[in-house]
């Protein structure tokens, strides 16, 4: 009965935006961040909790460290874009879903073909020298041993990914406000609105259906139109079909 009252809704969408979190990419094979399997319950092997070695403090101080922690536990290049990263492509291809707001860094939403994508903390893929801001891929930093140095002015290349005690970039804020402010359905799935500012975007969805798809509850269920807990790669790609 959900997926038919999301597929109803699909149908007679026009402006819908999609606002994801780690669980879309856990059907890919990239682990979450605050579940039992998640990055934070893991060991990081250096004597860090994760938290600390992922904060900008620990990335002046510990240069190093951060980069031994950041490609073993941050960087998944055999991850592919899974049922419901193709399906959120299928409705921007059908003309209903205009932007894609995202937590995650893994750049998977674009591998699917999504065009409009605001990326909150950033992306493996784009990483810049901290002193000339020289641009490097992701293969630059996977293949620098150490810490990855700029070729041009030897200073320190800089994945660009927001860290803790970094402020997210305005940009990007604005263009994500701007799309929710816009849209008629806010579909929100694989996060549990607990991280801000991120979480706090939501708040600015003034449309008519807010739809929450999410394996637990979370702070906004209440509000929600539609709540489901289920797989979100099997709940969109039930739902675009029957929307066909």
């Amino acid at each position: 009965m959900s997926i038919e009252k999301l597929s109803k809704i699909l149908k007679e969408s026009n402006n819908i935006v999609f606002f994801g979190g780690a669980g879309i990419s856990t059907e890919s094979g990239i682990p979450d961040f605050r579940s039992e399997t998640g990055l934070y319950k893991t060991d990081s092997g250096q004597g860090y909790p994760p938290e600390i070695m992922l904060s900008h403090t620990f990335f002046m101080g510990h240069t190093k460290d951060f980069f031994k922690f950041y490609k073993e536990k941050m960087i998944y290049i055999d991850a592919k874009p899974n049922s419901a990263h193709l399906a959120l492509a299928k409705l921007e291809e059908m003309g209903k879903l205009k932007a894609v707001v995202t937590q995650n860094i893994d750049g998977l939403h674009q591998v699917a073909g999504n065009k409009n994508v605001y990326e909150l903390h950033g992306s493996v893929h784009r990483n810049y020298c901290t002193k000339c801001h020289g641009f490097y891929d992701l293969n630059f930093i996977l293949e620098s041993s150490d810490i990855p140095k700029c070729p041009k002015c030897s200073g320190t290349v800089k994945p660009d990914v927001v860290l803790y005690e970094e402020e997210l970039d305005n940009d990007v804020i604005n263009g994500a406000v701007n799309a929710i402010e816009h849209a008629d359905a806010l579909i929100i799935g694989g996060t549990s609105l607990a991280v801000y500012p991120a979480a706090g975007l939501v708040n600015y969805f003034k449309g008519k259906n807010l739809i929450l798809i999410n394996k637990s509850s979370t702070p906004y269920d209440s509000k929600a139109d539609l709540v489901i807990h289920d797989s979100i790669g099997k709940v969109l790609s039930d739902a675009i079909k029957f929307a066909l």
